[in-house]
Order: C-alpha cells, then structure tokens, then sequence
C-alpha cells in the first residue's frame, strides 16, 4: 500500500510518521509531488500551525488546487481536518479562505469565564461517533479502558462517553450533516471532532498523540474499507 503524508512545510510530521512505525508501516512518503499524491492509496493530511500560513503554503505548491480533485481516501488530522472547510476565523482581518471540501466555517472558541481556557487542550471523550473510521469504539470494555484508567479521565456529565483521545485547538467546526464525531469544549459548545465528506474525512483531535485509541482509529483508516 502507498501511504503519502503531505508535505506543506507544516504540521506534527513526525509524530505521525512515529505513529505509522509503531503500526508496522515504513513506507509511507512525506512528499509534495502531486503526481505522487494523486497515486497513493490512502493520503495522510497532518496538520499543527495556523490557517492562514498553512494555505500560503497549500498554494504556493499547487496543492490547494489538487487536493480538492482526490478519489482515495483521505484524512486530515488537526489543521488539516479545518482546512478542507469553507473559511476560517483564524488569520488576518476577514480570516482565511480554505480549500472548500465540506460546508463549514471554523470558529474560535469564547470562553465565557476565567475558569474556561483556550486552547481546549487535553484528553476529552468522544461521543455520537459512526462511519467505518471508527469502528470498534464505544463499546464496554473501551468505556473502561486502561488508557481512561491511566489518565485519570471520566466521562463528562450528561454525554455517552466513549473513548478518549488528545486535542490542542483554539478554532473549532460546528456540528452538521458532516459530523461522524462529536467532542464538547468545557463551556459545554459541542463541536466537530470528526467530519467526512465522500472520500475526505477529518479528525479534530491529534490521532498520532492518542495512545491505543488514535492507533485504532488511524488502523482502521489505512487498513479498512472507508467508503
């Protein structure tokens, strides 16, 4: 299987390549190339910065053009999940214009007293999730699984937790039709934690950073069927 993990001078590279290793893939390539992207069997979107920066780069390489025109599956990850949307608060006066994957705008979270922090950053559960991306979640024995155990975590009051994964955003995506996966900041606003739309899917949360849960979740986007 070809693995392409894009490369646009951003995002948490590494990690992700870590992550792969740690699945038994070495083969995945960081490129550019978008003759290399376009044949690859599964496209990797990783994302860590600020939007605005992030589609001066896209552009700069002709990738925000190409992007949009992929038929195999594709995850963004972090950024990367907010950029396949319309527009982002985030940037300059007006915010920043994306690639215009999925119908929605990315907003910045208020926080409505001193007690409320941004960036939402830290383990938070899942809830409400579907789609083939994850699969196997929700279920008992990960209602009290050992990395819920480990960290200390329990679900948040009135929500059908499910499993726990790590999040550092100050910009979210508001819920949808898109939604295959929701999260709550503390100020109790739910949020987008994972989108899709056809063949492009996204996931708000760092996969690469969330233990035997991400790794499940990214198992499942290379090695199942996702459409």
């Amino acid at each position: 299987m070809e693995i392409a993990v894009i490369d646009y001078q951003g995002g948490n590279v590494q990690s992700l390549l870590f992550a792969l290793e740690r699945l038994g893939i070495s083969s995945a390539t960081l490129t550019a190339d978008p003759a290399r992207i376009r044949a690859a069997d599964r496209v990797l979107f990783p994302g860590e910065g600020e939007a605005s920066s992030a589609m001066r780069s896209l552009r700069a390489a002709g990738l925000d053009q190409l992007l949009p025109t992929l038929t195999q599956p594709f995850l963004g990850i972090c950024l990367g999940m907010q950029l396949l949307g319309r527009h982002s608060a985030e940037g300059p006066a007006g915010g920043t214009e994306l690639l215009g994957i999925l119908p929605f705008d990315v907003q910045r979270f208020v926080p409505q007293d001193v007690t409320q922090k941004v960036p939402h950053m830290g383990w938070n559960n899942l809830h409400d999730v579907r789609t083939p991306l994850f699969a196997g979640l929700g279920s008992p024995a990960h209602l009290s699984s050992p990395l819920a155990a480990n960290q200390g975590l329990t679900p948040a009051l009135g929500l059908p937790a499910t499993d726990y994964v790590y999040f550092v955003h100050s910009y979210y995506a508001p819920v949808g039709e898109y939604t295959i996966a929701q999260a709550s900041y503390p100020a109790g606003v739910p949020f987008s934690a994972g989108v899709r739309h056809r063949n492009f899917y996204g996931v708000q949360f760092h996969v690469e950073k969330s233990g035997p849960v991400g790794e499940h979740i990214l198992r499942n986007f290379l090695m199942e069927a996702v459409y």
